[in-house]
């Protein structure tokens, strides 16, 4: 998967597991948890979201590499 593929694909899971979120707030060094004010249970969903979209499945032991939006791109991107 391309960048701009990964890129889509994040911000609509984002939009889905939290609409409030300004799609200005979308910065690659956005934290997720902190700046987008993510709860555990959000980003759980967050991470469904992505694997049911993408097909992309984020371990555990991978959550802290996609901390942020564009960890996360980049993480969609090298696994898509």
């Amino acid at each position: 998967m391309n960048q701009q593929d990964a890129r889509t694909a994040v911000q609509a899971a984002i939009g889905q597991v939290a609409p409030d979120v300004e799609p200005g707030d979308l910065a690659d060094g956005a934290r997720l948890r902190q700046d987008l004010e993510l709860d555990s249970l959000d980003f759980l969903r967050l991470v469904e979201t992505i694997a049911g979209s993408t097909g992309v499945d984020i371990p555990e032991r991978d959550y802290p590499a996609v901390a942020t939006v564009g960890g996360l791109v980049e993480y969609v991107a090298a696994h898509g």
